[in-house]
């Protein structure tokens, strides 16, 4: 199975008001990357959209070492939240409906067809990757 290294990162200016998405790939020495953005959204669905932005340009079934700042993206795998989510029927401890529902859905999908393993990185430091993807994101903020 390939393997491809995808970094992540979404901004947003004011949470919510217009956000910024950049991904970063990388596979066998070549390098891609992306960016958009939305005029009205959160910073959580900019992280959100970023994996699936990444995950999404696979053009078939890969090994992923996906790099991400966002503690709520990388945990709610690494910790499998979503289990817990789907047999509350998408609901939360306190009985509310889990924010994002459309892009964890689209997540858990895509982690069907690709063996991702989710890392965590520390934002805004020495993180080349990450920093490049954060810029994308501000960018696009720009853009929209």
């Amino acid at each position: 199975m390939n393997q491809v290294e995808i970094y992540t990162d979404g901004a947003c200016s004011g949470n919510p008001g217009p956000g910024g998405w950049g991904v970063v790939l990388l596979y066998k020495g070549h390098r891609k990357e992306l960016s958009g953005g939305e005029q009205n959204t959160t910073n959580q669905r900019m992280e959100l959209t970023a994996a699936i932005k990444g995950l999404s340009s696979l053009k078939y079934p890969c090994q992923v070492k996906l790099y991400s700042d966002s503690a709520y993206l990388v945990n709610a795998f690494q910790q499998r939240w979503f289990d817990r989510w789907e047999r509350n029927n998408w609901l939360t401890a306190k009985k509310t409906p889990v924010e994002n529902q459309d892009l964890w859905r689209e997540l858990l999908r895509l982690s069907t067809i690709h063996n991702i393993e989710w890392v965590k990185v520390k934002g805004h430091a020495d993180n080349k990757e990450n920093n490049r993807c954060d810029q994308l994101a501000r960018e696009a903020i720009n853009r929209v």
